[in-house]
């Protein structure tokens, strides 16, 4: 049996589709590039914007007429949007068999084997754990052997307004420290380097284990994992970035100095609307304790503009705070309302053309931004995990720093899955080039 599998969204539904084929692996599945020789074909689906949920419906909407060819294939839709429409799934797209939500992935492989004994479909999306996935049940099938995500966490306890992700989700659970540990070592074992612990709001890990632990606590152990080089985490939120957390970022060598913070806007009227719970000035206290106390770290921020009631002088204090903080990166979305949210009930009073206006200049912002920092890094020496050939120039190896910057180089030779030094000769706004150092 071979499985197709396709992904959309975050780096936690990349893992979910890791875990997924390495499940199915189990049953016997291989996994396949190729949908027309996929006895299953699945889609790791994505609820946060109305674009991520279409994309997925059109790609498993044109599988109909592959279904006409080959009844026997299995057309699933899984992950968030599949615990936020559910059965509609199965109204807008007949020859879909399978819907399944993010905590009852585990049941895949059951509900496929129903499906393969007596036909008709099957859904799954229980906001319970009894048919949970993670690393410790079962190893997850990765791009390579070197870099891996863990998943520290799952579901959020948060009530940003604009939000789905606590129904699709669920409520915050944290895995138990010993559980990541025996993962993580494992995954070194096998040649892992390089791990990144995922949450939704990463640095809220531990609400109701015992003993007591914090996302500072628990790097701390991971960072004793012998063999281990590089510990990152993501995504952080402002009101729960501890003490604790920005001493073990500034004390422990292997933890990456990189926090992905959005701060989603720069006023506070549309913060509180947004029931982000911080103020525009928490967040620059904040970012100016992290940048005194961990020399060197860099900090990104996704944005959203276009929220219901942001005006254009809401919007000029989001551009104020993007050039006062200078992000290394940023993500920019044009606010989507999403169904059953309570920013969805509030009438929209930003024009499709001012969010492509306001989307457009935070991006150029950005864009001059990181070109300015880079350009700044011409002439330095720089530590980079090589991730293998570069999709744009296959003799030019590419990989990433500790502050998760790109960096092509010419090698002459793959060097995937090592650290090398690369001085830095020219830079963009998106990435930075060089050549090996010499004597490394």
């Amino acid at each position: 049996m071979k499985l197709y599998i396709e992904n959309f969204g975050c780096q936690m539904n990349v893992l979910d589709s890791q875990l997924i084929a390495g499940r199915l692996g189990r049953d016997g599945y291989e996994v396949t590039a190729r949908q027309d020789e996929a006895d299953v074909i699945l889609f790791n689906t994505c609820s946060v914007r109305e674009h991520a949920e279409e994309r997925a419906l059109s790609h498993a909407g044109v599988l109909k007429h592959l279904k006409r060819r080959r009844p026997d294939v299995i057309v699933g839709i899984v992950g968030c949007m599949a615990q936020n429409k559910q059965e509609e799934i199965f109204e807008r797209l007949p020859h879909v068999q399978l819907v399944v939500g993010p905590r009852k992935l585990g049941a895949i492989p059951r509900l496929l084997r129903e499906i393969q004994a007596s036909g008709g479909r099957r859904i799954a999306v229980e906001e319970t754990d009894e048919e949970y996935i993670d690393g410790a049940e079962v190893p997850a099938r990765r791009s390579n052997d070197f870099q891996a995500y863990v998943k520290a966490m799952e579901g959020c306890n948060m009530s940003c307004t604009f939000c789905i992700v606590p129904t699709t989700r669920g409520p915050e659970t944290s895995r138990p420290p010993e559980a990541i540990l025996e993962e993580v070592r494992r995954l070194v074992g096998q040649g892992c380097v390089e791990v990144t612990l995922l949450g939704q709001t990463i640095d809220s890990y531990g609400h109701g284990l015992k003993p007591a632990i914090d996302l500072g606590g628990l790097l701390r152990r991971v960072h004793e994992v012998p063999g281990l080089r590089r510990l990152r985490f993501i995504t952080s939120h402002p009101s729960f970035v501890r003490e604790s957390l920005i001493e073990a970022m500034r004390e422990l060598p292997r933890v990456c100095k990189y926090v992905h913070m959005p701060s989603q806007s720069g006023s506070d009227a549309v913060l509180q609307a947004m029931r982000r719970g911080y103020t525009v000035a928490r967040y620059l206290a904040l970012v100016d304790r992290l940048r005194e106390r961990v020399p060197g770290v860099e900090i990104a921020s996704d944005w959203i503009v276009g929220f219901p009631g942001e005006t254009a002088q809401d919007f000029d204090r989001s551009v104020a705070l993007m050039e006062r903080v200078r992000f290394q990166n940023s993500y920019v979305f044009k606010y989507s309302a999403r169904p059953g949210t309570p920013a969805a009930a509030v009438r929209e009073d930003v024009s499709e053309e001012e969010k492509r206006r306001r989307n457009q200049v935070l991006l150029d912002m950005q864009e001059r931004i990181s070109r300015e920092k880079n350009q700044g890094r011409v002439g330095q020496r720089l530590e980079v995990l090589v991730e293998g050939p570069s999709k744009t120039n296959p003799m030019r190896q590419t990989g990433r720093t500790e502050t998760n910057l790109i960096v092509n180089f010419d090698a002459g030779r793959d060097l995937r899955g090592r650290f090398v030094t690369v001085e830095i000769t020219e830079a963009t706004a998106l990435a930075l080039y060089g050549l090996i150092a010499p004597g490394t």
